[in-house]
């Protein structure tokens, strides 16, 4: 069986991991450089990255690969480079969960292309399917045990992700969006549609990640939610709202901020829980410590009302590049 439905099927709740771009920023990764090259040249930065997380109690992570399609590599010259980077990145992981205490899931991060699917951009939809195969093949190859798409904004993409995805792999697909423009997506999706559409390419869970903060990430999982829990919910939140603080990304929730909004999210219904952009190790384990000693209190409520989708605009030429 996949460990990810061995969890699912034997606990209450997962706990994911924090942020992988973050935490590498603080290893010392410069801002700009794509985080994907490290898999290569510091493979001992990221076993410990992966190896903290786990020890603080994760038992999913995901590999460094967010921005490992031929989209984003393109902007530094690795276009060429996919398999070598991603089937690293799942190597890792995957050595590090082997060697955990306890039954860890490896997650094969797929983030979203960068850019703007036909006919709003100029990315057709096969070449942005064909892109992401390219990546989950190399991602399966690895030895991930799912595949994860995350921090998307349009459906398109998400198709085009979820068919790549299914064409390459037989690997079990977790999808989720963000809900960052007036509590829709980018491109005007909300919570309920989301989960309406995604809850068709037949992923083992779903759900929403980084975004504004834990309020939004908890008004996206009482929205979807009310509409069922016939499917595990994703919630995987920043730790905040960023601010530049001497040139550097801060993120104000502490790790007690976090802790409480895990035990929200889990009783509003979310049965994966984690962290994104900002949360380290410290947040990770304040999570893990407080879904364990608080009791579960299901707090199911009717959908809080939803804002008026944001207009698109047709001169974006490039997605706001999401990092974990």
């Amino acid at each position: 069986m996949n460990p990810l439905l061995t969890l699912l099927q034997t606990q209450d709740y997962i706990l994911a991991d924090g942020a992988t771009g973050t935490t590498l920023m603080r290893m010392g990764l410069t801002q700009g450089d794509p985080p994907e090259e490290w898999n290569l040249i510091h493979p001992d930065r990221i076993r410990k990255m992966h190896r903290d997380f786990i020890a603080a109690g994760s038992q999913i992570i995901l590999t460094n690969s967010f921005g490992g399609t031929r989209f984003r590599l393109k902007l530094h010259g690795f276009q060429d480079r996919v398999r070598e980077f991603n089937r690293a990145a799942a190597q890792l992981a995957r050595a590090e969960a082997d060697a955990a205490p306890h039954l860890v899931v490896v997650a094969g991060s797929m983030g979203p292309s960068g850019e703007i699917l036909q006919p709003i951009g100029d990315l057709s939809f096969e070449e942005a399917r064909d892109g992401f195969a390219e990546q989950a093949a190399a991602l399966t190859e690895g030895g991930a045990d799912v595949l994860w798409i995350e921090t998307m904004s349009d459906l398109n993409e998400v198709r085009a992700a979820a068919e790549g995805a299914r064409a390459a792999s037989r690997l079990p697909l977790v999808i989720t969006m963000t809900f960052d423009t007036n509590g829709h997506t980018m491109m005007g999706v909300s919570p309920v549609q989301a989960f309406q559409a995604i809850r068709e390419f037949n992923p083992i869970a779903l759900g929403g990640n980084c975004g504004n903060g834990p309020g939004e990430i908890e008004a996206v999982i009482q929205a979807m939610a009310s509409v069922g829990l016939d499917i595990p919910l994703v919630a995987k939140s920043n730790a905040g709202v960023p601010r530049l603080v001497n040139g550097h990304a801060h993120f104000d929730a502490s790790p007690e901020d976090m802790a409480r909004y895990a035990v929200r999210v889990r009783d509003f219904g979310a049965t994966i829980i984690g962290g994104c952009c900002g949360n380290s190790v410290d947040h990770v384990r304040a999570m893990a410590e407080a879904l364990r000693s608080t009791p579960i209190t299901r707090q199911v409520a009717a959908a809080p009302p939803e804002a008026p989708a944001p207009k698109r605009k047709r001169e974006r030429k490039h997605a706001r590049r999401a990092r974990r």
